[in-house]
């Protein structure tokens, strides 16, 4: 992006100069290149006025001319041009200038005549295209004055590097923005000019393609004539690489990078009927665009049609068809937003990149349109003697959403590492376009619609950084919230994680690990909460565009994959995190340690002699028991869930009244997605609750008296839940009962009772119990298990 100074001096009262200012660009994320003056060429040059003007002894078609330069002397200068006269002011080059084609002004004899220097023409100055006779400058010039300034020709243009994101950049208005927000300088909105006269515009329908085209706009100028631009205009537009065409054109050029918005101009004479269409092409139709090639379509390539026949490619090139011309009289407006992919795939297969598709590719100011559109209409009726034409052609099937991002002015100082003032934040974002709303330690920003790449809080962070100066951010080192004299020992979560990793080993599962993003799809066929979910703005592939809450879906993949494999007997754990939107979080995601256990298939090998039989929740129900006793969390109790969104049975793991996680059967359906052949049981634990309620090792004597144990079988009705009769045997507090357990089951099929069988197992400290004591205690238990539960003895 070419960015003038003089240019940029309407917009912002910048009294700098332009190094300090690429510097300040350059802190700001905005890296200048170079800075360039576009008419060092004619930096030697100097106007001259034409004292005397004689024919040319031996030529019909030379003058011979006296030019005062200023210097207290006249040069003798042979001139071949057709318009060169007594008392003009004329462009000079003196003998040694080096002229823009790199022609040296050499001291010289024309036909015997000596000749001191050139007298220019538009073209030897590159300043247009005229060539028939001399540049004839303004006569209240004084000679000797250099012709730049005469000519308040541009002295420094910066050559500016904008990334992909910063499409508001592409103009003088958004750097602007940026130049004032980071001097504390107003920026100043210049105004539209426009002025509406004569009949109204009317009767013009606009039908776009609502994916393609959010928002297409047109206005109508009538009575043009279309001729050359004023000077001021077309030194601008060379200044920043243009090339000046007529007028009407070059309007557009100058407001597309004054305020970013690519416009087109159609000769409204040339369009068929009272309606513009924006839509995709027929594979196989063909345009001939502005350059004079006739461009072959596909599907992917968005054109602009009026009632017959295409007339644009939309945001690259405009057709032939449709040209503005020395003839033309009456033009239409384009002025609209269009899908930036659709633009960079037709501009690229063509080859036809352009500062318009640039810009659209990168996406446009959808509420800044109008202005631009506005600001073009004016200028074109100012320059060219048209009227604009009340009224604007209009649709806009996707109108424009501001994008809402909660923003912490405490989490900016946190993240930078310095401290960042509120009142310092929420005059930077103002200032930078956003509307700042609330109070406090919350607000809402809603980010303007010229700055598509504000979406998070981070990015708000970044923007107040960047104005404050990264070069004052200072470097401090990481706080350490580990006391140093604790750096040997190992970190308590880590040791338990891996405590936890050992176990699965130690027990025969194979541990896996999966990546932390899976797909929307996963999510969605496990039925988990679609609230909560982190999106990857930038997946790896569709199948990962969030992060996991929960383990199952990796695991369920590595069921499948496993299966695939033909290995059907699967005992896999992971120990990973789950993440979940929490906006109380400085990182507004909340991150959990979670087990996963998964079971499948077999619960042997399958081969002799092993007995045949499937996993069950036997299984998964023990390895749960096994792990917390190893963790001396205590005891758990199991009581059934329901509405589990992928577990069915699910039943509930207890510990004391917390809730530690859930074991269960994986729901038939979704088992039958990732191709099971079995049952699939699964268990999943909250690892970072477990850690607190982990109790501390103690180390007790070996017991010195022998146990006594007691078998007990009760018949009780198929729904009573076996840990319901453990707890209400230990209700009882019986100091010398050690233990109680499941130890058989008897569950005839098609019975409404079953037998359980528990083992007592009791122990005296200091001596050896006798039998009579046990009896007693077991016909005790048995009394108060009678009497507390629907059971009873044989």
């Amino acid at each position: 992006m070419l960015l003038s100074l003089n240019w940029l001096r309407e917009f912002v009262p910048y009294e700098g100069s332009a190094s300090d200012l690429g510097d300040r660009l350059t802190m700001l994320g905005l890296e200048v290149e170079e800075i360039r003056n576009p008419f060092a060429a004619l930096s030697k040059m100097i106007v001259g006025h034409v004292v005397e003007r004689m024919a040319h002894p031996d030529s019909d078609h030379l003058s011979v001319c006296k030019v005062d330069i200023g210097s207290g002397e006249l040069l003798g200068i042979v001139c071949g041009a057709p318009n060169v006269a007594a008392g003009q002011k004329v462009p000079v080059a003196p003998v040694g200038t080096i002229m823009p084609s790199g022609l040296e002004i050499k001291k010289a004899k024309l036909r015997g005549q000596p000749s001191c220097g050139m007298i220019c023409s538009e073209r030897e100055l590159a300043l247009g295209d005229g060539h028939a006779g001399i540049m004839v400058l303004d006569p209240a010039l004084r000679p000797g004055t250099p012709v730049c300034e005469a000519l308040g020709l541009e002295q420094a243009v910066l050559d500016v590097s904008i990334t992909p994101n910063r499409a508001d950049c592409l103009s003088v208005l958004g750097l602007a923005r940026e130049v004032a927000a980071a001097f504390g300088l107003p920026l100043i909105q210049p105004s539209t000019g426009l002025v509406e006269e004569g009949e109204p515009f009317v009767g013009f329908r606009i039908e776009p393609d609502p994916a393609m085209c959010p928002l297409y706009q047109a206005r109508l100028i009538r009575g043009v004539s279309i001729g050359p631009s004023p000077d001021w205009l077309r030194y601008r537009l060379i200044a920043v690489g243009l090339r000046p065409i007529s007028n009407i054109v070059d309007v557009t050029n100058y407001v597309m990078m004054e305020c970013g918005q690519p416009l087109h101009a159609f000769d409204r004479d040339l369009l068929k009927g009272n309606r513009i269409q924006v839509g995709l092409a027929r594979d196989g139709m063909t345009l001939v665009t502005l350059d004079g090639q006739e461009r072959v379509l596909t599907p992917r390539d968005l054109l602009i049609w009026d009632d017959e026949r295409p007339v644009a490619l939309a945001g690259v090139m405009g057709g032939i068809n449709s040209e503005i011309s020395t003839t033309s009289t009456t033009v239409l407006l384009e002025s609209a937003v269009f899908d930036p992919g659709s633009i960079r795939k037709t501009a690229r297969r063509l080859g036809l990149s352009s500062d318009a598709s640039y810009r659209f590719e990168r996406g446009v100011d959808q509420v800044g349109n109008t202005f631009a559109m506005d600001r073009a209409a004016a200028l074109m009726a100012s320059l060219s003697g048209g009227r604009v034409a009340p009224g604007v052609a209009k649709a806009e099937p996707r109108p424009f959403e501001p994008r809402i991002i909660p923003f912490a002015p405490g989490r900016a100082s946190a993240l930078l590492g310095q401290d960042m003032p509120s009142d310092f934040c929420r005059s930077t974002l103002s200032a930078l376009g956003c509307a700042v709303g609330g109070e406090g330690h919350s607000w809402q920003v809603a980010a303007p619609s010229f700055r598509l790449d504000l979406e998070r809080e981070v990015d708000l962070i970044e923007e107040v950084a960047r104005v404050y100066g990264m070069d004052r951010i200072e470097a401090t080192l990481p706080t350490v919230k580990k006391n140093l004299a604790d750096l040997d020992k190992a970190d308590p979560i880590f040791s338990f994680l891996n405590l936890v990793k050992d176990w699965g080993r130690g027990v025969g599962l194979s541990e896996v690990v999966n990546y932390s993003f899976v797909g929307t799809e996963d999510l969605d066929r496990c039925g988990l909460d679609t609230a909560g979910r982190v999106r990857i703005y930038n997946p790896l592939s569709e199948d990962m565009d969030v992060l996991r809450t929960d383990l199952v879906p990796g695991l369920l993949g590595s069921l499948r994959h496993n299966i695939s494999q033909d290995n059907g007997r699967i005992r896999i754990f992971e120990v990973a995190h789950t993440f979940v939107q929490d906006q109380t979080s400085d990182t507004r995601t909340r991150e959990n340690n979670r087990l996963g256990i998964l079971l499948h298939g077999g619960r042997f090998p399958g081969r002799y002699p092993f007995v045949s039989g499937f996993l069950g929740y036997e299984d998964i129900k023990g390895l749960v028991e096994h792990l917390l006793h190893t963790l001396g969390v205590g005891a758990a109790s199991f009581a059934r869930g329901h509405g589990h969104p992928y577990l069915e049975p699910e039943v509930c793991v207890l510990v004391g009244e917390t809730m530690a996680g859930r074991v269960g059967r994986i729901r038939e359906n979704l088992a039958d997605n990732y191709l099971a052949r079995a049952e699939v049981w699964y268990a999943d634990l909250d690892l970072d609750l477990l850690m607190v309620m982990q109790k501390k090792i103690t180390f007790a004597s070996l017991p010195k008296y022998p146990v006594i144990r007691r078998d007990m079988t009760l018949i009780a009705p198929s729904g009573l839940a076996i840990g319901s009769v453990i707890d209400t045997v230990r209700q009882l507090r019986e100091p010398l009962l050690e233990d109680v357990f499941l130890v058989d089951i008897y569950d005839p099929e098609g019975g409404r009772e079953r037998n359980l069988t528990f083992r007592f197992v009791f122990r005296h400290p200091e001596r050896t119990l006798k039998d009579k004591e046990v009896e007693k205690i077991t016909a005790h238990i048995g009394q108060h298990l009678v009497k507390g539960l629907p059971v009873r003895f044989s």
